[in-house]
């Protein structure tokens, strides 16, 4: 038996989750900016305490890699990293945007059709966003990238595929794009129990991060911007 806990803190939604051999027995998640840093070791502390599980119970912990937000991404890691040095436990990424796909295929959120691909957003402010393409069985078809929105994106995807948008960085999308073949899904939000599948094949293959030197994936160079006056 194998018990991870997962924590998600790259887009809007604060959230984690404990998966027992795969399965999500218990998730917490609140959809709000600006809180992740004020919720998450609370969280963690009462989903534990909820399922009867000791820390030391667990065997590994799962996190959200990115890309995503400087500062969520920052709160995950290093919460994750922090779990792991106390209670000598391996650490396990995953890429943010393929944790979205699988978790939107498994939601029912919409029908997905056989030849249907699947577009993650994540907010990267303005009219950018991180992103990647998956078909509708989740296998990775584009690597992950910024893109700037405008009405012309995507438009060889669309020109062949019903493409479906979503996550936080899709509402974006609402006022420029009108291809018949585009489906936006603005109500989509992100959770750590999304983390489940690609946790559990890194778990039993063994494919830990080195805790010590591990940071997330920014995809971004960060850029500091000057304080108002």
């Amino acid at each position: 038996m194998n018990t991870i806990l997962q924590i998600e803190t790259a887009t809007t939604a604060c959230s984690v989750a404990l998966a027992v051999n795969g399965e999500v027995t218990a998730v917490k998640t609140i959809n709000q900016r600006n809180i992740h840093a004020e919720v998450i070791t609370l969280y963690i502390d009462e989903l534990l305490k909820e399922a009867s599980i000791d820390y030391n119970a667990l065997d590994a912990i799962a996190v959200s890699a990115g890309p995503g937000s400087y500062t969520g991404l920052r709160i995950g890691i290093s919460t994750a990293k922090g779990l792991c040095f106390a209670m000598d436990k391996p650490l396990i990424a995953v890429e943010t945007l393929e944790a979205m796909a699988q978790g939107f295929i498994g939601s029912g959120v919409a029908e997905i059709i056989p030849g249907t691909l699947l577009c993650p957003m994540i907010d990267a402010r303005r009219m950018e966003v991180y992103t990647a393409i998956f078909d509708a069985e989740g296998n990775r078809l584009k690597e992950t990238s910024a893109e700037i929105i405008d009405a012309g994106s995507y438009a060889d995807e669309l020109a062949n595929n019903k493409v479906i948008f979503f996550g936080d960085g899709a509402p974006k999308f609402q006022d420029v794009l009108t291809h018949p073949n585009a489906i936006i899904i603005p109500e989509f939000i992100n959770s750590a129990a999304y983390l489940t599948k690609t946790a559990l094949q890194k778990f039993t293959a063994g494919q830990f991060e080195d805790v010590a030197y591990y940071e997330p994936f920014y995809l971004k160079d960060f850029i500091a911007g000057k304080k108002a006056l």
